[in-house]
């Protein structure tokens, strides 16, 4: 892929298929070559739009938006999902639920949702751990 590629999700992104462990990298593993958003991490996708980041974690803006703010949160370190999160890679939560809160303040919203989907049936279409910060609009419930 060039670096002028436009962002555009066609599962299985980011992985191996969601039916099958066979050939995803272990939780916690460095990095996946084939995932979106390790590449996002590593600054091969130039037009992903950057709103915070430290040394643990980065958050960017969504390419197909749910509501008027939406951003991902995402480990520099490639997890495949919440359940590997738990599993293997607790230590990155609280980095995580940090990299929340910068992307709603650097976002200028004060209320806000995050999901996380786990599994294909969740939602899930990147298989690298995402927090989606979703504001600046009133969030119905129930969400699905």
């Amino acid at each position: 892929m060039s670096d002028d590629v436009e962002l555009s999700i066609d599962l299985p992104v980011g992985g191996a298929d969601p039916g099958s462990d066979e050939d995803a990298p272990s939780a916690g593993a460095v990095r996946d070559p084939d995932c979106l958003f390790c590449r996002i991490v590593a600054g091969e996708i130039k037009n992903a739009e950057v709103v915070y980041q430290d040394d643990v974690v980065v958050a960017f803006k969504d390419i197909q938006p749910k509501a008027p703010v939406h951003v991902l949160v995402v480990p520099r370190h490639h997890v495949r999902d919440w359940s590997d999160l738990a599993e293997t890679a607790s230590h990155l939560a609280e980095h995580l639920f940090e990299g929340v809160r910068q992307a709603a303040s650097v976002s200028d919203i004060d209320q806000y949702r995050v999901v996380a989907n786990t599994g294909s049936k969740a939602g899930q279409t990147v298989y690298h751990l995402h927090l989606h910060v979703l504001g600046g609009r009133p969030m119905l419930w129930p969400p699905g």
